[in-house]
């Protein structure tokens, strides 16, 4: 059952990131995700659905468009590739909770817009709503679908307490210092927050702390390197949804952790 779940998530996360392609390039652009057709954007012709097979298809194109010899970025099929990885997983994580499967849809969903809202912040530092905003009503669903069916009605009210709790402390600092914090990431707090506060307390403190971590140690790498200077705007939406990713995980060992080391001292 193990083995079929984990093929499944590969299987899938191969055709989701195929899709993500597409929500990347043309979300931010204000276009529609499933209309025209995929097609190259040099000569126009569509790309023929054996050539669109995840992975397999740009690799016996040799990274070229049929038509005309474009390359292609391999960043597609490196995006394919990692979210089939990232549910992978995601899958694991979720088989060694207690909540059975009543949480995969909605870490599936996480992992998706994860993908998604970290290379489009890469590519133009910005978080489209269009992505962000309906996620507080798709999580907010599916962590109430996985409520009802493990019963834990406690982890749903913990999830909207975090959620609004990681929405408020973003808000704030973006009124305290605007030019390090865009309201993108102050939306996206609220999602990250549903997520983290499900876990428990813990991994809120932890998933919150570690996005500026991380965030921190890589601006100061890029100081160091001289590829960026002080006050060099770096996008935030990656390290949150990092930040997320690690105190969903270990979250709750950690913050044990820190509380025995402080009673014990």
């Amino acid at each position: 059952m193990t083995f079929v779940l984990l093929a499944l998530s590969a299987a899938v996360g191969l055709a989701v990131g195929s899709f993500l392609n597409v929500v990347v390039w043309r979300v931010p652009r204000g276009e529609s995700v499933v209309h025209p057709p995929s097609a190259c954007p040099r000569c126009g012709h569509r790309i023929r659905p054996r050539d669109n097979v995840p992975v397999l298809g740009w690799l016996v194109l040799r990274g070229r468009c049929r038509d005309c010899g474009e390359p292609i970025s391999p960043r597609y099929p490196l995006v394919e590739l990692a979210t089939a990885v990232l549910l992978v997983g995601a899958t694991a994580w979720v088989l060694s909770r207690d909540d059975g499967l009543w949480l995969l849809p909605a870490v599936w969903y996480l992992v998706t817009i994860g993908v998604a809202l970290t290379l489009i912040d890469v590519d133009t530092h910005r978080l489209p709503d269009a992505v962000v905003l309906p996620s507080y009503v798709v999580v907010a669903v599916l962590l109430a679908v996985a409520a009802a069916g493990t019963g834990d009605w406690g982890a749903l009210l913990r999830a909207a307490l975090g959620g609004a709790a990681l929405w408020v402390f973003y808000f704030l600092l973006a009124l305290v210092y605007p030019r390090g914090m865009g309201f993108g990431d102050v939306k996206l707090a609220g999602v990250l927050g549903m997520y983290l506060g499900w876990v428990g307390w813990g991994a809120l403190v932890v998933g919150a702390f570690a996005a500026f971590v991380c965030g921190g140690l890589y601006a100061l790498v890029l100081v160091v390197l001289r590829r960026a200077r002080r006050g060099s705007g770096v996008p935030f939406g990656p390290w949150m949804l990092l930040g997320c990713a690690l105190g969903l995980v270990v979250g709750e060992q950690m913050w044990g952790a820190y509380l025995d080391a402080m009673l014990l001292g």
